[in-house]
């Protein structure tokens, strides 16, 4: 018998009426922890400590890694006041392309000269043919006498620069790219490269796995000729050692969150890298103090980056995480990750190099967009 059939049966049609629509209002049952989705788990912080918002960075920023967010010309200029409000001086953006693709994207943020630099990419076309080199390198230097500063974001996962669907690429150390990244070297364009992931996403994808949250989204698929983690990093230092001359900007602390003595140690041997913490706040939060000594002991090789929508709330995040002394904290727009936040506190010594001048050491004077007529 249904409830409508027995709630007729006890209290007849109209009552029964009314108790169904009363039911309707009632909350649904709690699921029951063993059945919660990791995906759907959303905790609050219980603990009654202090908070704190940081609406303007303390000292003012040159973001070395973004991309082309704005859609719009009013895209841009809302960018331009949300960098104003929040303490951003200058964006990169880090468009990857060559041809007429960089230079719609160079003719976007040209308005803002002071605002924005617009880097290149490289062009790969022909890599795997006879003769793959000068027209990529002609190239280059169009999108450099264009205005382009810099190169990137290059990346190589596992499969290559220039992969597609079917064909493998080349590593950055292939020495099809030493005239390219000589070339960078002496046009003084610092090179911005993604090698890998974060380890999480080479581990079994499994109740082991303490990022499977991220881990399964961003997961590397193994399969012949495909570096692994370690062995894509290698190709990376391989390649800083062989071209001294270059500057090189690891980008996500070259996906070494998770052995930060790793990246140390090519910080320790070749002057000409560096690395951005753009995208990887939640990497890094749950060992804040690891983090906060290892900023310190390499502050003058570390760049500010965020790598995400540029809305004012996910700056003031970083800001947070940046300067302040806060722990266990959830915040909205970092919603993605299943724990909590905790804030390195860094020194104000440090926060100056980090969020501006070691960028100053590496990028052009200007910037790309004042080079527009």
């Amino acid at each position: 018998m249904t409830t409508h059939s027995l709630l007729r049966r006890c209290f007849g049609p109209r009552t029964a009426a009314f108790v169904l629509a009363g039911l309707a209002f009632v909350a649904p049952a709690q699921t029951p922890p063993d059945q919660i989705l990791l995906k759907d788990y959303r905790p609050r912080s219980i603990f009654k400590i202090p908070e704190t918002r940081v609406e303007k960075a303390r000292y003012p920023i040159i973001d070395v890694h973004s991309h082309n967010y704005a859609r719009t010309d009013a895209d841009v200029d809302r960018w331009v006041r949300t960098m104003d409000q929040v303490g951003v001086e200058r964006t990169i953006i880090l468009s990857g392309n060559t041809g007429a693709r960089f230079d719609d994207v160079f003719a976007k943020y040209r308005r803002h000269p002071k605002h924005f630099e617009v880097w290149c990419g490289l062009d790969y076309t022909g890599f795997d043919q006879p003769g793959f080199g000068p027209a990529a390198i002609a190239e280059l230097e169009r999108c450099h006498q264009a205005g382009a500063t810099g190169v990137g974001e290059l990346s190589d996962k596992g499969r290559g620069l220039g992969a597609t669907s079917n064909v493998l690429g080349m590593h950055i150390d292939d020495p099809r790219m030493d005239a390219l990244l000589e070339k960078c070297a002496d046009l003084r364009m610092p090179v911005n490269i993604h090698v890998g992931e974060d380890q999480w996403m080479y581990e079994p994808m499994n109740s082991t796995n303490d990022g499977l949250m991220n881990a399964w989204k961003w997961r590397i698929a193994k399969g012949p000729g495909v570096l692994e983690h370690d062995e894509v990093i290698d190709s990376l230092e391989r390649a800083v050692r062989k071209h001294p001359r270059t500057v090189f900007i690891a980008c996500h602390l070259a996906n070494c969150c998770a052995d930060l003595d790793r990246f140390g140690a090519m910080l320790d041997r070749y002057p000409n890298l560096h690395g951005d913490i753009g995208a990887r706040f939640g990497e890094l939060s749950p060992v804040p103090r690891t983090v906060a000594r290892f900023f310190q002991r390499y502050q003058d090789r570390l760049l500010y980056g965020t790598d995400v929508d540029p809305e004012p709330e996910m700056y003031r995040v970083t800001f947070r995480l940046l300067e302040t002394t806060d722990e266990h904290f959830y915040p909205v727009f970092f919603r993605k990750y299943h724990w909590p936040m905790h804030a390195f506190a860094l020194p104000d010594d440090v926060l100056k190099k980090l969020y501006r001048d070691n960028a100053l050491k590496l990028l052009p004077a200007g910037g790309s967009a004042a080079k527009s007529p």
